[in-house]
């Protein structure tokens, strides 16, 4: 089976540099595999693909080493195992709340007798190798999302779950349930002390530990307090950003050249 090169940072101490895809389109997502992340996050959650597009994407991704991910809509096993059966070697599972939650996720991503799987790697073998089924409990990483505060109130069960092999902190939906602004690159006091505690456990549990960010920046101060997994704005995020700077340098200039009369 092709080996997960998570698993292969992480377990040289390294964090990974993980982007997202919120663009339901192959070619971007080609472009994107290209550029050289750790790896990719097709958002079926809140993005605009579906299980068709996902597949063309993943397709793409396929072209590199990128490690290909989803991000699942719901903590719902028949999308999970249709989403490993594509060829995903790792699951986000957004608003894991308590124990029971986590185990429920983790038994969906793994085999019997580790789980409750089933059995139809369609595309997964093709990806990943013909013995794909006797690797795969080994290999695909379970993520599960802590961004409520139920999630922290519980978050030593959580952690105590086996199977769980990291955490990934949605500051958007935490901030919301911490009575704060949503948003990446919290500053607010009880986001921050939240986000502190959530890493500390983790990484005394020996889970590896992530989170969404806005700026590499940010990103890169979140690896310095302890965080295995970063995610860098996304797809979408960047042209709008970068669409944003350009159209804003062409405006603010001092004149501008006579519009071409030619395509």
């Amino acid at each position: 089976m092709r080996k997960n090169n998570l698993r292969t940072i992480w377990d040289s101490g390294g964090a990974a540099i993980n982007g997202w895809l919120a663009i339901p389109n192959s070619f971007s997502a080609e472009v994107m595999a290209h550029a050289g992340w750790d790896s990719l996050t097709i958002d079926l959650q809140h993005g605009v693909q579906d299980y068709a597009t996902s597949i063309a994407m993943l397709q793409a991704i396929s072209t590199t080493s990128t490690v290909p991910l989803a991000r699942v809509p719901w903590n719902e096993p028949g999308i999970i195992m249709k989403m490993l059966d594509a060829g995903c070697y790792g699951i986000i599972c957004p608003m894991i709340n308590t124990a029971q939650d986590a185990h429920d996720f983790v038994s969906a991503c793994r085999y019997i007798p580790r789980g409750r799987r089933s059995f139809g790697p369609i595309r997964a073998t093709l990806y990943a190798g013909a013995d794909y089924p006797q690797h795969a409990n080994d290999e695909i990483v379970t993520f599960v999302m802590i961004e409520t505060q139920e999630a922290l109130d519980n978050l030593d069960e959580i952690l105590a779950v086996e199977g769980v092999d990291a955490i990934y902190i949605g500051p958007a939906d935490l901030s919301l349930a911490l009575g704060c602004t949503p948003k990446f690159d919290q500053d607010e006091k009880p986001v921050v002390e939240a986000i502190e505690m959530v890493v500390r456990k983790a990484t005394e549990k020996g889970i590896v530990a992530g989170i969404q960010n806005g700026t590499p920046a940010y990103a890169l101060k979140m690896i310095d307090l302890g965080f295995k997994f970063v995610t860098v704005a996304s797809d979408a995020r960047m042209m709008t950003a970068r669409s944003s700077e350009i159209i804003g340098s062409m405006r603010g200039a001092a004149s501008l050249a006579p519009q071409s009369k030619t395509y």
